[in-house]
């Protein structure tokens, strides 16, 4: 990356705010030469929090004052409506001016993705925009959406998350025909509700790469590089599979301390269990991409810690080297026309 990117981080959303995002835009500084940070925020509280990283950064970081903060609890409406001087509302409205090329925030999911699409706007061919992130496979990782933001999806809305989907992944994963499959209660075409089965019938038209219906174990095997389903299928096999992993965790760490034998055997484990740890470890897969916008917005784990929000950084970094929201809206188009549905 030669160019030099600008990147509006949302210093006060998430759990845990500066105390987390400073930490993070420091280590990515200290990484990316080329890498511009716009701290959007409290001014006093962030100049507390960063004082050396000024000094070290003076030429890459900078502050951006805001005097309302979003709140986790907080509806879609209270914030787009009343908290138009939020750190989240000037991080988006950095983007939309130009003055960023893309934003990063840990705040609550529904604020940020009603304010973004209200500054940014959807792009041409997009009824909605929807989010999409990365799940740990057997192969390396699947690009499961929408995991949230629609939880009601027509077949046709169906398929432009599948177009979203593939060529988001076709540009960050280098991928030239990713594998994607519409998520089903069974393989069968005669399964599953009527959009699913309009949907299975457009992707099938379609010049994208479509393996058919996949089930729930597929998120899990790698059969699939991408996997399409509507927003409340995928939040809660994304809340699933969070879930899961907490729980083999916590087994795994009572089986190791169970006794002086079980102890002795986790410490000869140790770096197995370290190197399978790190695989599934959810920092490492932190930061969704709010796809279908004018724009680039990651979303952070409201619970992210320094190491996890640095890689939705470096994620949105990834986004604008690829240029994201501009080949997917060129892609829409081809593919609308080429199905007859544009």
């Amino acid at each position: 990356m030669s160019q030099v990117v600008t990147i509006a981080l949302d210093a006060m959303g998430g759990d845990h705010g500066p105390t987390v995002v400073v930490p993070a835009a420091l280590e990515i500084l200290a990484r990316h030469a080329e890498v511009r940070l716009v701290l959007v925020g409290d001014q006093a509280s962030l100049e507390q929090h960063c004082a050396t990283g000024l000094e070290r950064f003076a030429d890459r970081l900078q502050i951006r004052h805001a005097t309302q903060v979003v709140g986790m609890d907080e509806s879609p409406a209270t914030a787009l409506r009343g908290k138009k001087d939020s750190s989240m509302r000037v991080a988006i409205d950095l983007v939309k001016e130009g003055a960023a090329d893309a934003c990063v925030s840990a705040g609550n999911t529904g604020a940020l993705m009603a304010t973004a699409r209200f500054v940014l706007k959807t792009l041409p061919g997009i009824d909605r925009p929807a989010i999409i992130s990365a799940i740990p496979s057997i192969r390396g990782h699947t690009h499961v959406l929408d995991l949230g933001a629609n939880v009601d999806l027509d077949a046709g809305q169906l398929f432009q998350l599948a177009v979203m989907g593939a060529t988001l992944v076709r540009a960050v994963d280098s991928l030239e025909r990713p594998r994607v499959g519409l998520l089903n209660v069974g393989a069968e075409e005669i399964k599953g509700n009527e959009e699913v089965k309009q949907a299975h019938v457009l992707l099938g038209a379609s010049e994208l790469n479509y393996i058919g219906f996949v089930e729930g174990d597929d998120v899990y095997t790698g059969d699939a590089d991408v996997i399409v389903c509507d927003g409340f299928v995928g939040n809660v096999a994304l809340k699933t599979s969070e879930g899961l992993a907490q729980m083999i965790t916590h087994f795994m760490r009572q089986a190791f301390t169970r006794n002086l034998l079980t102890r002795f055997v986790g410490l000869i484990a140790t770096p197995v269990l370290h190197s399978f740890k790190k695989r599934i470890d959810p920092r490492r897969y932190n930061g969704a991409s709010l796809v279908g916008l004018q724009g680039i917005v990651i979303k952070s784990h409201g619970g992210a810690d320094a190491l996890a929000f640095a890689n939705a950084i470096d994620i949105a970094l990834i986004e604008v080297a690829k240029a994201v929201p501009k080949t997917i809206g060129e892609e829409i188009g081809h593919q609308l026309q080429a199905t007859g549905t544009a």
